[in-house]
């Protein structure tokens, strides 16, 4: 069984101050709202609602860490995986966008504990200009990403390669970046996505 099935809601913080101090590795997760980013989650801890989404795309503001019990020492953790709220929300003021962005941009720029980002693209949408905002904040910090190219279910195999292509070359600046085709619904690319985040919290000692 994988490590990422035993996570569960640890805390929610609207703001990075009121977020527990860092330890152990982190894993966060960003992506334009309708992303697929809560099935992603969902579907990567084998469990039906431990990430929800909103109804209405903006609407869920928190940072919510889901945490990965450590077998060895009772009441720790291996690691967390972090849900960043989504971007991309056109009903809300403008100030409201400012000030998510301002947080998650901080939480990038400057938690310590953060091993890797997994960035959800809807593959028919491709790089967006918010997309390029967000890898514009992570390149700086080298951390490693993988982009999940979410709905791969909805192109044929052929189309899917392209769009890999694609959003490799809009995201060059990442230096260190896994781009993989990704379905919640059909299981695509859920291995590979599984193994990278089980590494980036608990890598493997390689001889």
């Amino acid at each position: 069984m994988s490590i990422l099935h035993r996570a569960s809601f640890t805390v929610s913080a609207a703001l990075l101050e009121q977020l527990p101090p860092p330890t152990t590795a982190e894993v966060c997760f960003v992506g334009r709202s309708n992303s697929g980013k809560s099935s992603a989650i969902n579907v990567l801890t084998n469990q039906r609602r431990l990430a929800f989404s909103s109804k209405t795309p903006g609407r869920t503001r928190l940072i919510n860490l889901f945490g990965i019990p450590d077998p060895i020492e009772p009441g720790a953790h291996l690691g967390f995986l972090v849900d960043l709220p989504g971007y991309g929300y056109a009903s809300v003021a403008r100030q409201e966008k400012e000030d998510w962005a301002d947080t998650l941009g901080g939480y990038l720029r400057t938690r310590t504990s953060l091993a890797g980002v997994v960035m959800l693209i809807d593959i028919r949408r491709g790089v967006t200009d918010l997309d390029k905002r967000m890898a514009d904040w992570i390149a700086p910090t080298g951390i490693p990403v993988l982009a999940l190219l979410t709905k791969a279910d909805k192109l044929p195999y052929g189309q899917r390669l392209k769009a890999v292509a694609a959003v490799q070359k809009e995201l060059a600046e990442i230096g260190a970046l896994n781009t993989v085709p990704f379905s919640a619904t059909e299981r695509i690319g859920l291995d590979t996505a599984t193994a990278q985040i089980e590494n980036w919290i608990s890598p493997k000692v390689v001889p």
